[in-house]
């Protein structure tokens, strides 16, 4: 098992990419720490893991809020001693050209998406500088590297995610922790299939127009970005550090 032993907090592991990774990361002998806004989705996810005979427990926590996620932290070290991986996979959207965006939405946005990962990562990494070993995993997107309309908050908010990580892993290298990014197509969530049917009305209408800017012409699963964020994980990656891995379904190419 590629993470047999090993400490795991993940957030936004109540729904979607977080959720499957933190199921996949049980099944390779993690131990987990699910955390979520919404305790009824982050409790679902550690029952379906104990259920497969993985260990879990939840934190509920706002990535955003300063004390929150100290005591996430502390909770976690008190309970299980350690941290050895980190995925900051929390996040939420915007959509919308950038002179409709209300300040309350980007606020929002910056404070989940950024400030979020700046805090998880703050309280984390003073363990793994201890411990001398650590891998943090964050969640940025193929829209940092490419444009595509109504999404200038949401591109903003995951290019800053992407510098972080760069800029972080020059600081921490000397520790043996390596902090690298997964940049994501569009993936099939139950997020996703809120925003199509708000956006075009119909969730398959909406899916087909997304599927048109994929080569294959398929969309992502949740499951393609857990097994990119073993990999991250794992030592098996021990030579990748400050790197942006596209899971994308080839997005950033034109077929035409």
């Amino acid at each position: 098992m590629k993470l047999n032993g090993k400490i795991a907090l993940i957030t936004g592991a109540g729904s979607g990419m977080g959720k499957s990774s933190a199921f996949l990361f049980a099944k390779e002998g993690a131990k987990v720490v699910v955390n979520d806004f919404d305790e009824d989705k982050g409790k679902e996810t550690v029952e379906k893991i104990s259920a497969n005979g993985g260990e879990a427990i939840f934190i509920k926590a706002d990535v955003s809020k300063s004390i929150e996620v100290e005591q996430m932290v502390e909770t976690t070290v008190d309970y299980f001693g350690r941290i050895d991986i980190l995925f900051n996979n929390a996040g939420i959207a915007c959509v919308g050209p950038l002179h409709e965006t209300k300040e309350n939405e980007w606020d929002n946005l910056i404070d989940v998406n950024v400030k979020g990962v700046f805090l998880v990562t703050k309280y984390v990494i003073p363990l793994m500088m201890k411990q001398n070993e650590g891998s943090i995993i964050n969640m940025s997107s193929g829209i940092a590297e490419m444009g595509l309309a109504s999404r200038a908050a949401y591109a903003a908010s995951k290019g800053a995610v992407l510098a972080l990580t760069k800029s972080t892993q020059v600081d921490y290298a000397s520790y043996n922790i390596r902090i690298n990014a997964i940049l994501p197509g569009t993936i099939q969530t139950p997020f996703i299939e809120n925003y199509l049917e708000d956006a075009y009305g119909n969730v398959n209408k909406g899916l087909d127009s997304l599927k048109k800017r994929q080569l294959n012409e398929k969309l992502g699963q949740p499951e393609d970005i857990a097994q990119v964020a073993l990999l991250l994980a794992s030592d098996e990656s021990r030579f990748m550090m400050g790197s942006p891995v596209y899971v994308d379904g080839g997005a950033v190419f034109c077929k035409t």
